[in-house]
This record gives structure tokens, sequence and C-alpha cells, in this order.
């Protein structure tokens, strides 16, 4: 179930950074930048599956700070 999330959400951010890139319109980064923590999170809680707990602490702190920049985008805008 997890690594079915995790391909989705990584889909979804490839898409979102491919349109930035190739039209050179930005108006989607927060929404890139929301899906990329949100599959951080996804990994972090496989590796803590996985008894990892060093790395999957550092990919949930990874998912926090995307998290908060997203949010904080969203309301700036």
């Amino acid at each position: 179930m997890l690594k079915i999330l995790r391909y989705v959400l990584s889909l979804i951010t490839l898409l979102f950074a491919s349109y930035g890139v190739i039209t050179r319109d930005f108006k989607f980064g927060d929404s890139m930048i929301l899906f990329l923590g949100l599959t951080m999170l996804v990994l972090g809680l496989e590796e803590f599956k996985k008894e990892r707990k060093v790395m999957g602490g550092f990919l949930l702190v990874v998912c926090l700070f995307s998290l908060y920049v997203s949010i904080e985008g969203f309301l700036l805008n």
C-alpha cells in the first residue's frame, strides 16, 4: 500500500516539476512542495517499518519542513 502511494505521490510531484520547467510558470510550486513533503512522509514511514529509525526520523523532519514551506506559500499568495 505504501509503495503504491509513494509512486503516485512521486509521479504527481514529477508532473508539477516538469510543468514548471517546461513552461517556466512556477504557480504550482507550492503544490509541488506539498506533494514532495507527502512523498517524504511515506518514505519515512517505510523506513520506520524497516527498523531504520535514524533515516525515518530524518525523512519525517524533511517532511515537516516541506509541509511548513508549502503551507506558508499557500498563505502568502
